[in-house]
């Protein structure tokens, strides 16, 4: 994780300094592309700093290791819930939003009510009914 970290601090600095330059260029009057390339930034930052945490709480994983080999990452990764129609829903609710962008406000409540319905549905499936821990 080490290298995929170090790869996304250099994304996330060539991205900033991007912004930077593009913000001179066009005399930082265009407010729509400076913000979204420094957000690209960020982000690429927040995912370098999350590989970061995950090695320091991990410990250094196979693709570091210069012995590690393939089944080394054998293992459970996670609790998946293949029968699952909520992320369906939050997706419909999240193109509900994008479409009231265009059409009008109360199509963007809507999709919002929606996506957040469809969200704390989704964290909390397995927290009631037959599933319930």
């Amino acid at each position: 994780m080490k290298v995929a970290a170090n790869i996304f601090w250099i994304i996330g600095l060539f991205f900033i300094a991007a912004a930077t330059l593009y913000g001179f260029w066009v005399e930082w009057t265009e407010w729509a592309g400076i913000p979204a390339i420094y957000a690209v930034g960020g982000m690429s930052w927040m995912i370098a700093w999350y590989l970061r945490a995950a090695e320091h709480k991990y410990g250094v994983g196979p693709a570091d290791d210069e012995d590690g080999q393939i089944v080394e990452y054998a293992g459970t990764y996670g609790t998946f819930a293949p029968w699952s129609w909520w992320p369906l829903g939050l997706g419909l609710g999240c193109a509900i939003i994008v479409t009231g962008l265009a059409v009008g406000w109360w199509v963007f409540i809507i999709g919002i009510v929606a996506a957040a319905y469809f969200t704390f549905g989704w964290v909390y499936e397995f927290s009631r009914g037959k599933y319930a821990h």
